[in-house]
């Protein structure tokens, strides 16, 4: 299968925005991932340790009712960004076993500095209780100042890095 090219970025933000939209007035709430990785490590918790998390003020919290922490809107939205994305790259012919990276950097340091980001990238989530897409979309969205600051300086911070790992793509 020949590999397709990618969608039209402004009809993309369209219908990203519509999704959103959506979301507010079906779920009456935004989008966002954090929190789904925040129940899915829960749930891991619980299954494993269940009277720590019921002892545990934080966790029990989340623990409505006897509910699993996965019965959440936020799980089904990140299994469907998931198959979304799966079906996506199929239909363009992009599914395919690589590692996207640059001429300069090996497969190995790549994963590891994917890797490594993603942590630093989860952790500044949970402190900041919200993710990247969340305080982006959804609390820019809601013209929230502390969301467009969060965005300001996460677009201050990678142009800042850039120039550090600028010889690994060239």
């Amino acid at each position: 299968m020949e590999e397709k090219k990618f969608a039209n970025p402004y009809l993309m933000g369209i219908a990203l925005g519509l999704v959103l939209l959506a979301s507010f007035l079906i779920m009456g709430e935004g989008l966002g991932a954090s929190g789904a990785a925040n129940r899915f490590a829960l749930a891991a918790a619980d299954s494993v340790a269940p009277d720590y998390v019921s002892s545990n003020p934080y966790m029990s919290g989340r623990l409505s009712n006897g509910k699993s922490p996965l019965d959440a809107w936020l799980i089904f939205e990140v299994l469907g960004v998931f198959l979304g994305g799966a079906v996506s790259a199929y239909s363009a012919g992009r599914m395919k076993r690589r590692v996207v990276r640059g001429p300069r950097i090996s497969v190995r340091s790549r994963l590891i500095m994917a890797l490594s980001g993603g942590i630093l990238m989860g952790m500044a989530a949970r402190l900041a209780r919200g993710c990247t897409s969340g305080q982006a979309l959804s609390g820019g969205a809601l013209f929230s100042v502390g969301s467009w600051i969060f965005m300001m300086a996460i677009f201050a911070g990678g142009y800042a890095a850039a120039y550090f790992v600028r010889r690994e793509w060239l």
